[in-house]
């Protein structure tokens, strides 16, 4: 039986974007809370060619992928993340259609308005495990919660 989304199951890949001890935060134009760079894996892509392109998409960056930092189920939204530490080979960072605006931050002390499942991947790459770390997601996202609040 296919209950998942409509039958769509989705890859998401995210980037933990790092210069020296700071990460990178972007400021999502939809919602404006702030998020780790990423999105949904597009088909025909590569896992690695998807991270690259979701983080030049948002940030005008170009990133290598160094290692898989963690696995995330999403069950209650029919997705599996990805999250990826990465580094950064050229680019510059600029407001993009999806990002309005930037910061580097201590990934121990992230903004308030921080979308929580990407504080809870941030405290995953303080840990500096050797290994991914998998976790289930279960609460509610952003997405979900707007799709359920009452309508006027």
């Amino acid at each position: 039986m296919d209950t998942i989304t409509g039958g769509r199951f989705r890859i998401g890949v995210f980037a933990i974007v790092y210069r020296g001890d700071k990460v990178l935060l972007a400021r999502r134009r939809d919602s404006g809370w702030w998020n780790l760079p990423g999105g949904g894996l597009e088909l025909g892509e590569t896992v690695d060619e998807g991270i690259v392109r979701e983080v030049r998409e948002e940030t005008g960056l170009q990133v290598a992928v160094q290692r898989l930092v963690g696995v995330y189920s999403k069950p209650q939204g029919g997705e599996v993340v990805l999250l990826f530490a990465c580094s950064i080979l050229g680019g510059e960072l600029h407001p993009t259609d999806e990002s309005s605006e930037y910061c580097w931050i201590e990934p121990t002390t992230p903004p308030s308005k921080t979308l929580p499942k990407h504080v809870e991947r941030l405290a995953d790459w303080v840990l500096g495990e050797q290994t991914a770390v998998i976790r289930s997601q279960r609460a509610p996202s952003l997405r979900h919660r707007e799709s359920a609040a009452p309508q006027p």
